[in-house]
């Protein structure tokens, strides 16, 4: 008995550590993909990158290691989490800015995660759950806030509808590798090879692209950062924590992003955090510590 729960105590710690990982690759990668998306690069250019130098990485390995049969399953996977997370994302950089996408995709993800596990399987949400999402919620807009009522371009409302359907498509695939079962490492293999099949012949043939446009300098910065730290890597390791910890509680935890984000932009930037954002960190850090923690109602159904 003793030794059972050291191993699933085990178990939820090692998925928090991966959950942790998860949280300072998205807290960069939302400032990298605005800065390629408002500079050398398209849309279609930083997908192209993230799937072009993850998929030259994941294909041998994905084709060695899982047997054909169990393909179709990989391709259902790389469209949410592969091709329409990183599409839909990526052209909302185009027109809102990275705050935005820490409010909505970070904010989204576990919103619609919760949702989903409630009418898809009829999860009666958990009191704690709830407090959880409203907190985080609140923290989000509290550090978004001076942007999100900043005078508004007219097409940041596109952006922000992107940035929630890339928060849906992201839930999609944290719920069906959590109901699947499928390993991590093969998962993200077979992300990144699909993505990368069925992507880059239709961006060499017919998309717009400026990436020839870019210097060196740029092309390794967001190839690197794309298609291993944010592709392979945190993709990875959310992969882990959503079969460790729970598929609520995975996803709780992204709402650390944009605190984490501003934390890192004081330190390492200069940048100040004002009152609102220094309370939208308190806040949206008790919404994700409360909706990280097990319990029982959202493991048996996540």
């Amino acid at each position: 008995m003793k030794s059972g729960m050291k191993t699933a105590l085990s178990d939820v710690h090692k998925g928090a550590l991966a959950g942790v990982v998860v949280v300072l690759c998205w807290s960069g990668f939302n400032i990298v993909s605005r800065f390629g998306s408002t500079g050398a690069f398209t849309p279609f250019d930083l997908a192209a990158l993230r799937y072009g130098v993850s998929g030259l990485i994941a294909l041998p390995l994905f084709v060695w290691m899982v047997p054909p049969r169990e393909w179709p399953r990989y391709m259902v996977l790389a469209l949410f989490g592969g091709l329409g997370y990183g599409l839909l994302v990526y052209s909302g950089f185009k027109f809102a800015p990275s705050a935005h996408a820490g409010v909505f995709v970070n904010g989204g993800i576990p919103f619609w995660t919760v949702i989903m596990l409630a009418v898809g399987a009829g999860f009666r949400i958990p009191r704690r759950v709830l407090i959880a999402l409203l907190l985080s919620t609140a923290g989000l807009v509290l550090i978004g806030y001076e942007s999100l009522l900043a005078p508004r371009d007219g097409n940041e409302w596109i952006g922000d509808a992107l940035f929630l359907a890339a928060a849906w498509t992201w839930a999609v695939f944290g719920l069906l590798m959590r109901r699947w079962q499928i390993k991590p490492q093969r998962a993200i293999l077979g992300i990144a090879s699909f993505s990368a099949i069925t992507y880059l012949p239709v961006y060499f043939m017919w998309l717009p692209k400026t990436i020839h446009q870019a210097a060196w300098s740029d092309l390794l910065l967001q190839g690197g950062y794309q298609g291993i730290i944010a592709a392979l890597l945190a993709a990875g390791m959310y992969s882990y924590a959503n079969q460790k910890i729970g598929a609520s509680q995975a996803s709780m935890m992204l709402a650390l992003v944009p605190a984490v984000s501003a934390i890192g932009a004081f330190f390492l930037l200069g940048e100040s955090i004002s009152l609102t954002v220094g309370v939208g960190i308190v806040v949206v850090s008790a919404g994700a510590a409360i909706g990280a923690l097990p319990h029982k109602e959202a493991t048996r159904q996540s």
